[in-house]
């Protein structure tokens, strides 16, 4: 071999080495030094990580019928970053999406941008229509609620799917789930097949409510409420039905409602849940607590005779005291029947303070603690302020505020013979009913009993009569206070009573607030409707 071949050999050997040594320094820096980096470009390529939420709980009556469920809303998007933003976008947006088009010229390099959520259908045919290819559509979990007449104790959740009013609110935490991380991994090439799933992060579900209403006589009582309402040109109107055996709000009606499936212009005042949320001075209804005080403490009798001086007004200690109609001696169960306020006022003057601790025995002033917002307190005048009226208006329901609840807890006792009860409005199968120690001695409960039938049968609640049913009831016609003054055309009207028959027993309260025409009792508003829902109270839980 000559020098030239042997130069030549050895060039190409040198080279070789060299390249094999640039392969080896190459493969140090690929497998060793860049290793972290290689090995999480190859996870991301094969590896993805999906988060997943749960849909929220539903919310059931007592029967297990969802009354708040879930749907998946429409919502509209764009990525202003990312797409062209064109005079066709910008004139639509303008003229049917004005707040988006503002948001959309403060930040045009948004990343993302809702343009509307929870769309309705004219809004995506709109859209759709129009052609907008920068606008898309995603899916989002949205509550629907089937039971409109459930709407002021079920509430609804926000834009986010988040609680905001009632029962969606007050158990939000309950209801919502947490959200579930999973690592996947998958061919490099395709985003379809999935090898191995591995969970990051497991998440909860939420647990749902169920709730002691019945959706369906709710519905049936909503119905004839509401026809009351229009019927009398009403500002509002409420109806409770409690079983006085458990505790279990069993309906809590009021009109006027709100759509809770058509929130964008909701008026946040037809949201209240009146039964809980408001209190009243409800007139001659609280006469029974003041009868039944006065039987418990042997201050007078069933039979006594009270002479109500056969006139519409008169003076007791100086004060004046007007009636509805005059009478001239009457039993003491009369007066509470026929709902005479001098009769009643003349006795309570004999109770003095103690109609007032009588008042907070069965409940009134004191809230219930039912699992609801805004429930309200109630107030009871004290003593210390009592001015020479005050005992005669406590006695016809004056000065005196409660909550329908309040009213329907306070007739648990007369119910329950002279134990009270604990309403609830969370079915708990678990929990037993809360049941007072007993308040009032039998004889006391037996002869109010009775004035309450009497009262049914030939007094001022006489349309609720109802044949094959004990009814006991009381009926009250308030005048409304404004700014400080009484006013006698402005009324409330309320009936409260007790329906039974063999071992079932329903508290039921009907309430018409200000009716069109003046001059009106609650005989002829709050009493007709009582009977209506007593009938399909009956009817529904096949009590005949």
């Amino acid at each position: 071999m000559d020098n030239t071949q042997q130069l030549r050999a050895t060039s190409i050997f040198f080279f070789f080495c060299i390249c094999y040594c640039a392969v080896i320094i190459n493969l140090f820096f690929l497998q060793i030094r860049q290793h972290s980096f290689y090995k999480d470009l190859a996870q991301k390529q094969y590896q993805t990580s999906i988060t997943h939420t749960s849909e929220r709980a539903f919310i059931l009556d007592r029967n297990q019928t969802p009354i708040a469920l879930n749907k998946k809303a429409i919502s509209a998007f764009l990525c202003p970053n990312k797409v062209d933003i064109d005079e066709k976008l910008n004139t639509f947006l303008q003229l049917y999406f004005p707040i988006a088009y503002n948001r959309l010229q403060k930040k045009p390099n948004a990343p993302f941008m809702f343009v509307q959520r929870n769309l309705t259908n004219e809004q995506i045919d709109l859209m759709n229509t129009y052609g907008i290819e920068q606008i898309q559509f995603l899916k989002e979990p949205h509550r629907h609620y089937p039971f409109i007449s459930l709407a002021s104790i079920v509430g609804i959740t926000n834009i986010d799917n988040v609680g905001s009013l009632g029962i969606e609110y007050l158990f939000n935490k309950k209801l919502e789930s947490t959200p579930s991380s999973c690592l996947l991994q998958k061919d490099a090439r395709s985003g379809y097949f999935y090898f191995e799933k591995v969970e990051q992060i497991v998440g909860t579900k939420g647990t749902p409510i169920t709730l002691t209403i019945d959706a369906d006589l709710q519905y049936l009582v909503q119905e004839e409420l509401q026809k009351t309402v229009h019927h009398f040109k009403a500002k509002q109107g409420s109806v409770l039905v409690l079983d006085p055996a458990t505790g279990d709000i069993i309906v809590m009606a009021n009109f006027p409602t709100f759509d809770p499936n058509n929130t964008q212009h909701i008026d946040l005042s037809l949201t209240k849940n009146y039964c809980i949320a408001e209190q009243y001075e409800l007139g001659s209804v609280i006469k029974v607590f003041a009868a039944l005080a006065a039987l418990q403490e042997q201050v007078t009798h069933i039979d006594e005779t009270i002479d109500c001086r056969n006139s519409k007004t008169t003076q007791i200690d100086g004060r004046k005291v007007n009636t509805t109609f005059a009478h001239g001696e009457l039993t003491f169960s009369q007066v509470i029947e026929k709902s005479n306020n001098i009769g009643i006022a003349l006795v309570a003057k004999r109770l003095n303070e103690k109609l007032y601790d009588h008042y907070q025995r069965v409940g009134f002033g004191t809230k219930t603690n039912i699992a609801f917002p805004t429930e309200q307190q109630g107030f009871i005048n004290p003593p210390s302020n009592w001015s020479k009226q005050s005992v005669i208006s406590l006695s016809y329901g004056y000065e005196i505020t409660t909550t329908l609840l309040q009213l329907a807890r306070a007739f648990s006792v007369i119910a329950n013979d002279g134990c009270m009860i604990t309403p609830r409005l969370i079915l708990d199968k678990s929990q037993q009913p809360t049941l007072s120690k007993q308040l009032y001695d039998q004889d006391a409960i037996d002869d109010i009993r009775t004035i309450l039938q009497r009262t049914t049968l030939q007094g001022t609640a006489r349309r609720a009569r109802m044949q094959g049913y004990t009814i006991m009831c009381k009926t009250g016609t308030a005048n409304l206070l404004e700014n400080g003054i009484y006013i006698d055309t402005k009324n409330s009207y309320t009936c409260a009573g007790i329906l039974e028959k063999d071992n079932y027993k329903r508290i039921i309260i009907t309430y018409i607030k200000e009716a069109d025409k003046p001059r009106l009792y609650a005989s002829q508003v709050a009493v007709p409707l009582f009977e209506k829902v007593a009938q399909k109270t009956v009817i529904h839980d096949k009590i005949i």
